[in-house]
C-alpha cells in the first residue's frame, strides 16, 4: 500500500523520467536519430563523389565522340593503332617488361 501511495505522489516525477528516457533513446537511435543522420550523411557524400566521377567520365566520352564526329585524324590514328595493333614499316617496337 505504501508503495502505491508513494507512486501516486511521485507520478509527475516518474512521468518526466520516462518521457526523458523515451526522447533520449529516440534522439540517439531510431529511424530519425543521430546514428541514422550520420549514416545518411555518409551515403550522401559517397553519392556526391560517385556523381563527380561519372560526370568526369561523361565529359571524357563526349570529348572522344566529338573527335570522332569531326574526323580528327590524330585521334582516329590513335584508335586505329590501339584496336588493330597497327604499325608502319619505318616504326620500331620496343617491348618493356
Amino acid at each position: 500500500m505504501k508503495l502505491f501511495e508513494s507512486l501516486k505522489k511521485k507520478k509527475f516525477l516518474l512521468f518526466n523520467i520516462f518521457l526523458t528516457l523515451y526522447i533520449g533513446i529516440n534522439l540517439i537511435g531510431g529511424e530519425r536519430g543521430l546514428v541514422s543522420y550520420f549514416d545518411k550523411k555518409k551515403t550522401y557524400e559517397e553519392l556526391i563523389e560517385k556523381n563527380k566521377i561519372l560526370t568526369m567520365e561523361l565529359k571524357d566520352l563526349d570529348h572522344k565522340i566529338s573527335l570522332i564526329n569531326k574526323n580528327d585524324p590524330d585521334y582516329l590514328d590513335i584508335l586505329y593503332r590501339q584496336k588493330f595493333n597497327y604499325i608502319t614499316e619505318d616504326e620500331t617496337i620496343i617491348r618493356l617488361k
